[in-house]
């Protein structure tokens, strides 16, 4: 993020030193750099954007929420058919419960597609707040800091890292939480039937934690390092449309077509560094999510071949 509340493009600028940035502008700050905000600054930044829209976030996350329960409510019921059915119930209890599960996902289809429209307006305010900041705390630059910015680090923080901020209030924050919510239900439901057969359960999800200390330690710089090499390309591309004329009149196409593949062979370095974060943390957690499952059904099988 930016000092303004963007995310951080970290592009080198100039000969901009940190002692030209406004105060209040706060970020690790390098020389020849614009500063981009630490950890610390992100969170007390994101938590300010949510206390200045707290009842909207609310709502997402109350309505997110009760859709996650909705949706949990179906196979408890389902489990419930399933004992009824075993001490004797009949027909009549598939017939009590199993208009409960229809209704069940009915309300979790309703309450997602509301959550999703409260999300979104949540997010398209947020954006505009930070939009709005940005602009401000842009014009109230010295003119002098801005030019030797650069036009495309100026416009990656104000395009995809507002746009990065705003996913991440709208989408990735309260499903997030949810998540995080519904499977500490889950778990315990697990631990509550059977604690050996949440230990297992438990246990099998630690490649989860692994690869999560693993991907966060890289992914700050690696990201960081990312949007740099974007908005030294934009910076580029932005300078030769701008000095078209001038490139023709003193022949310097060689020179800016150099220029240009220099800027995109860093961008695409760091691409495929991030690119090979993903490729590592996603599979180990697609393949973390079977483990659980499989060592339940490990267990179960063992317990039915020594009761047999």
């Amino acid at each position: 993020m930016t000092a303004g509340g963007s995310g951080g493009s970290g592009r080198p600028a100039g000969k901009v030193s940190a002692g030209k940035v406004p105060a209040g502008g706060g970020g690790e700050e390098t020389a020849g750099r614009l500063p981009v905000a630490s950890p610390a600054e992100v969170r007390r930044a994101t938590g300010r954007l949510v206390r200045a829209d707290g009842r909207a976030f609310a709502a997402v996350l109350a309505l997110n929420v009760l859709a996650a329960a909705a949706g949990l409510a179906g196979p408890w019921l389902l489990g419930r058919i399933i004992d009824e059915v075993r001490s004797g119930g009949g027909v009549a209890a598939v017939d009590r419960l199993a208009p409960a599960i229809l209704g069940c996902a009915l309300g979790q289809l309703l309450l997602a597609r509301w959550a999703r429209y409260a999300g979104h307006r949540f997010g398209e305010r947020t954006l505009a707040r930070v939009r709005e900041g940005f602009v401000e705390r842009t014009l109230a630059l010295p003119a002098s800091v801005v030019e030797r910015a650069g036009a495309g680090d100026l416009t990656t923080r104000g395009t995809a890292d507002v746009a990065a901020v705003g996913t991440t209030l709208r989408d990735a924050g309260p499903e997030l939480l949810v998540c995080a919510v519904q499977a500490s239900l889950l778990l315990g439901a697990v631990f509550l039937i059977d604690p050996l057969l949440g230990a297992v359960g438990l246990l099998a999800l630690t490649p989860i934690w692994w690869v999560l200390r693993w991907y966060l330690r890289r992914a700050r710089a690696g990201y960081l390092a990312e949007g740099a090499a974007t908005s030294e390309v934009a910076d580029v591309l932005a300078e030769t449309a701008a000095g078209a004329r001038t490139v023709e009149a003193f022949r310097l196409q060689e020179r800016r077509t150099a220029a240009s593949r220099d800027a995109l062979e860093v961008s695409r370095r760091t691409r495929f560094r991030t690119l090979f974060l993903r490729s590592v943390f996603f599979p180990v957690v697609e393949v973390s999510y079977s483990l659980p499952v499989a060592g339940a059904c490990w267990w179960a099988g063992s317990c039915t071949r020594g009761a047999t």
